[in-house]
């Protein structure tokens, strides 16, 4: 709680303050430059080339290379080099990808601020803030700049990033807000006097400005892999060396072809390309208007099993506008316009008709208690936009559309104090000074908060039928706001609980189902992912938008959070109601003690929380600051049909990973086993160092990385999630990836033995046919293009045809043939050496499945999901 939670009141800002001028801003800003903190120092070239030459598989071969040139064996040294000298190449350009791709979702994750530049009130990037600017924060920014206060109405901070304190504190007009901290309660309006580098955060973020991102928990995941994967090359590597030099090869020689055998098992390009593919993938999403703010979002996104979704702005349309209005006397009236725009009418009994008295009071009441503007069309933006809360906006319009002028009402009824928004009291309360030096008192919020003693004074007739009304509306799916105010001598001295205000009304706000949105869940459902909506509506509110979404049905239960344990509901339970943001939380636990992985959506300051605690936080574009940066992804277009891209995306790119895991390992595998095996079947030494490192080259390279781009398999989106907890080799990959290796072997030996029996260069067919065997894998490990599609992942065909006129090259051209110890091979040979390569893959093509595993699956219920399967690390 804030340290102190007194209503304060208002110190008004000057009337004829208007902030700066654009030109005078942006001279600043060329100035002082952006209000951006230190940039973390980026890595030269000559540093990452030194990264990727430090990894220990490289040092490996450099060590060899080290050994090989002592000995004078230089064509063994040429190829070793060759290798390193691509493999690193490879790894700083995908390296050099990726930090570019995230930079990228940094600048469209950019924060921003509310400004008055010229007179009025703009949105700008936080980076083009300037000293002197006139900011303005209300509850749930992230305080942009530092700031001295003008006017302050209740504002508490939380300084927590800053200081450590977790309790927020008040700031008064004439205080300073540092940048960093984050609006708790209340608004205010202040000076920039310090930004960027300048500013308290800039000073810290300078401190620890070259701190590098920690891994995902893929990556770990793949790291601890690498580890268990080079210790077994380790072991059969050895053993190589054992059976070469008990067989009598010279001792140097094994060991060299010890170390090529560790460097060619162990996929040594894994992390670059996991990588890689997480960062374009996360750039692909954020062409889907959906920006992940953190990499571990992107592998997680595959996992989710239930998303818990508010409706305001996510599954409606997020233009608000007052629909019908209740006069104290029962009166009901309808009111049209279109979108912000203050231009519509006042219909009643199905005719147009002049605002009456009573009803002009109500909207007078709805604009004065309220903290949102409206922005005019620009070239940019065509309509009319709201500035502030979406809903408070529809109140403004809804005033201009009675004959209002906002502006001008304002200005005439000064707002001297205030009591903003309590989450806990569900209403709002303003006091306005009238001409005549009395006070007009407002209070604004939830029917049965706003519509009892002895907040209203009325009759028990009186608030039941507005309390009917107020349920009606409810019913048709509307949000009703009650109002009551009244004029009086003196402000109340507890603005939190007035008393005594007259029924004003109700208004009864419409918010469209965004179009398809009843298709959502549907969507949602054919994917294994079950669509809950929690919201802090009205009960009838809620199931109507629950039936109109297909998450609700008569009989089904609708969770009220104001009577009892919300995170107890029934398994059945797809609609929560009445719920405080707090209980948010407990929904979320509840939810993943049952093994459930949840995306929670959210756009406010006190949504934040949940935010973290889910598997996966999405905020909305439009939201708050303070959600935006506690999110792991922001929908840009608040349009949670474009969650279920992401989670296509999402699924599509591990796919990938595990599709090159299989390709690559499966390499690793038949190398092993062809040098393990060979000399039981003749073949002393099937593959001398430089071949297999040749070998490796040409396929873990180009290829490898080119299956990561590979579309979605068909029905991506129509089968059950995978379990977090899986091993990445899980779900059948282990074994996939031991029968590929052994098809591999198998035909490669064959055609060694063959060729040994028929007195030809064996051991350049050995050569020539595995590295021909793995390529032809990568084609059948590829997606399946959906029926009708014409075009594919055209990077993968190419690169396997230029690396198979690599590997034909090494038996082929003299230089070649020199370096890697291969003899020249017929016409003959050659075709069959292809066509035996060809077997692999055929078998891999006629028993193909899913790269990705899974069945459509889930039910109607939340019940407990399959063992195993808990929430991924966070």
């Amino acid at each position: 709680m804030p340290a102190d939670t007194s209503t304060r009141p208002v110190a008004r800002l000057d009337p004829a303050e208007g902030g700066l001028s654009s030109a005078e801003a942006a001279a600043r800003l060329r100035a002082d430059g952006p209000n951006a903190a230190v940039a973390p120092p980026r890595r030269r070239l000559g540093g990452r080339v030194l990264h990727q030459l430090t990894d220990p598989l490289v040092a490996l071969l450099l060590a060899a290379a080290v050994v090989t040139t002592v000995l004078g064996d230089y064509p063994d040294t040429a190829v070793i080099v060759l290798v390193v000298l691509v493999n690193t190449a490879i790894g700083v350009v995908q390296e050099l990808r990726a930090d570019r791709a995230i930079a990228a979702l940094d600048q469209l994750a950019a924060p921003t601020a509310r400004v008055v530049r010229d007179g009025r009130d703009v949105v700008l990037p936080a980076a083009e803030l300037v000293r002197g600017d006139l900011v303005r924060v209300e509850a749930g920014d992230v305080v942009p700049a530092d700031l001295v206060l003008a006017e302050s109405a209740r504002l508490s901070v939380d300084e927590s990033a800053l200081t450590g304190e977790s309790v927020p504190v008040t700031r008064a007009a004439g205080e300073e807000a540092s940048a960093g901290t984050v609006v708790t309660t209340g608004r205010a309006t202040g000076t920039v006097v310090r930004t960027g580098d300048a500013s308290a955060l800039g000073r810290i973020t300078a401190l620890v400005a070259s701190t590098r991102p920690a891994a995902t928990p893929l990556q770990r995941r793949l790291a601890g892999l690498g580890r268990i994967l080079g210790f077994a090359a380790v072991v059969l590597s050895g053993l190589v060396f054992v059976i070469g030099v008990v067989g009598g090869r010279p001792v140097v020689d094994m060991a060299v072809t010890a170390v090529s055998l560790v460097v060619a098992a162990v996929p040594e390009s894994l992390p670059a390309v996991v990588t890689l593919a997480l960062a374009l993938g996360a750039r692909r999403m954020a062409g889907a208007r959906a920006i992940p703010r953190r990499l571990h979002a992107v592998e997680t996104l595959g996992s989710v099993t239930v998303i818990a979704s508010d409706k305001t702005g996510t599954l409606t349309e997020g233009r608000m506008a007052v629909q019908h209005a209740v006069t104290p006397d029962g009166s009901r009236y309808g009111v049209t316009g279109t979108g912000y725009a203050p231009q519509g009418a006042v219909r009643h009994g199905g005719a147009t008709v002049a605002v009456p008295d009573d009803l002009r009071r109500l909207a007078r009441a709805g604009l004065l208690c309220n903290d949102a503007t409206l922005a005019p069309p620009t070239d940019e933006r065509p309509e009319w936009t709201a500035v502030g809360d979406p809903l408070e906006a529809a109140l403004v319009a809804f005033a201009a559309r009675c004959g209002l002028d906002p502006e001008h009402t304002r200005v005439a009824w000064p707002r001297v104090a205030e009591h903003p928004f309590d989450q806990d009291l569900r209403r709002m309360t303003t006091v306005h000074r009238s001409c005549d030096r009395r006070y007009l008192v407002v209070c604004k919020g939830a029917p049965e908060n706003v519509l009892t003693a002895p907040l209203v004074e009325a009759s028990v007739e009186e608030i039941a039928e507005l309390s009917a009304a107020a349920h009606r509306l409810a019913a048709e799916g509307l949000r009703v706001l009650a109002v009551a105010s009244d004029v009086v001598d003196s402000p109340p001295d507890d603005l939190a609980r007035p008393t005594g205000l007259r029924p004003a009304g109700l208004v009864a706000v419409g918010d469209p189902l965004r179009a398809g949105a009843a298709d959502i869940a549907g969507s949602f459902d054919d994917a294994g992912v079950r669509l809950v909506l929690i919201t802090g509506d009205h009960p009838a509110t809620a199931a109507a938008i629950g039936g109109q979404l297909g998450l609700w049905r008569e009989g089904d239960p609708v969770v009220r959070g104001d009577d009892g344990d919300p995170a107890q509901a029934h398994p059945r339970a797809r609609v929560f109601a009445r719920t405080q943001p707090e209980q948010k939380l407990d929904i979320i636990a509840g939810l993943q003690s049952r093994g459930h992985v949840v995306a929670m959506t959210g756009d406010g300051v006190n949504d934040a929380p949940a935010l973290r605690r889910a598997d996966i936080g999405v905020a909305m574009g439009g939201g708050t600051e303070v959600a935006r940066q506690a999110a792991d992804l922001v929908l840009v277009d608040d349009d949670l049909s474009t969650v279920a891209t992401a989670i296509g995306e999402g699924r599509r790119i591990y796919d990938n990973i595990r599709r090159f895991l299989r390709y690559a390992l499966a390499g690793g595998v038949a190398e092993i086993a062809v040098m393990l095996l060979g000399p039981l079947f003749g073949l002393a030494v099937p593959l001398l160092p430089a071949q297999i490192l040749w070998v490796n080259l040409l396929t873990h390279g180009v290829p490898g990385v080119a299956l990561g781009a590979e579309p979605a398999e068909p029905g991506t989106l129509r089968r059950a999630p995978r379990s977090p907890s899986e091993s990445v080799l899980g779900a059948g990959l282990g074994r996939d990836v031991l029968v590929t290796g052994a098809l591999i072997a198998a035909v490669v030996l064959g055609a060694g033995v063959l060729a040994a029996h028929w007195d030809r260069p064996w051991q350049s067919v050995v050569f020539a046919t595995l590295g021909l065997a793995q390529l032809g894998v990568a084609l059948a490990v590829r997606a399946p293009r959906p029926a009708g599609a014409r075009r594919g992942n055209l990077a993968l065909p190419v690169a396997v045809a230029v690396s198979a006129l690599l590997q034909v090259a090494g038996v082929l051209l003299a230089p070649l043939r020199e370096l890697l110890g291969t003899e020249p091979l017929g016409a003959v040979e050659l075709l069959a050496c292809a066509a035996v390569s060809v077997l692999p893959a055929l078998v891999l093509r006629l028993v193909r499945r899913p790269a990705g595993g899974g069945t459509p699956g889930a039910g109607r219920d939340l019940g407990p999901v399959p063992a195993g399967t808990t929430a991924p690390d966070r």
